[in-house]
């Protein structure tokens, strides 16, 4: 399948499972991301304490333990998310080359869909300043702000939830 940005015709993204090898190229994805996409909410030093707060061999101990997956543009890794438990997206990533390209939406719709085949009635998301907008044009609803200890360096968050199974209006799905 292909699809259309801006005037181009893209195709859509791939999603596999999260293989212990991959632990580079997320640390990789999850660096980019950070350093590029989230100047305009925090400041350079919380940025480079979160780039900081995980390495290569947490990234294989901790997205190994749940169920991740990657987004591929033309077989390349572009972006990954995982699901913690039944209810609860812990990490997702897009590489800036790949922002507008529907990775996020791919990833996220996969998501959904299996913490709803899990049993799961909600689902719940630790939200970046950067990703608030993406979160709630999805339909998930601000429950409360969080402030997290990273080195030196304090960022806030917010816990964002989503009853599965609701559209929001005006959004594609």
């Amino acid at each position: 399948r292909v699809v259309t940005v801006m005037g181009q015709a893209m195709p859509k993204p791939g999603l596999r499972p999260f293989l212990p090898a991959d632990a580079p190229i997320f640390a990789a994805i999850y660096e980019a991301s950070i350093a590029e996409l989230t100047g305009e909410d925090y400041t350079e030093a919380q940025q480079e304490a979160w780039i900081a707060a995980i390495d290569e061999s947490d990234f294989a101990a901790r997205l190994g333990g749940q169920l991740t997956l990657i987004a591929t543009l033309r077989e390349t890794p572009v972006g990954f998310a995982s699901l913690k438990g039944k209810d609860h997206i812990d990490l997702l990533y897009v590489h800036p080359s790949a922002v507008g390209q529907g990775v996020a939406s791919s990833l996220c719709d996969a998501l959904e869909k299996l913490a709803g085949a899990r049993g799961a009635s909600k689902l719940t998301a630790d939200v970046s300043d950067t990703a608030h907008h993406f979160f709630t044009r999805r339909g998930y609803v601000a429950q409360q702000r969080n402030t997290v200890p990273l080195g030196d360096e304090w960022l806030g968050n917010t816990t964002m939830q989503k009853t599965l199974g609701d559209t929001p209006k005006g959004a594609s799905q």
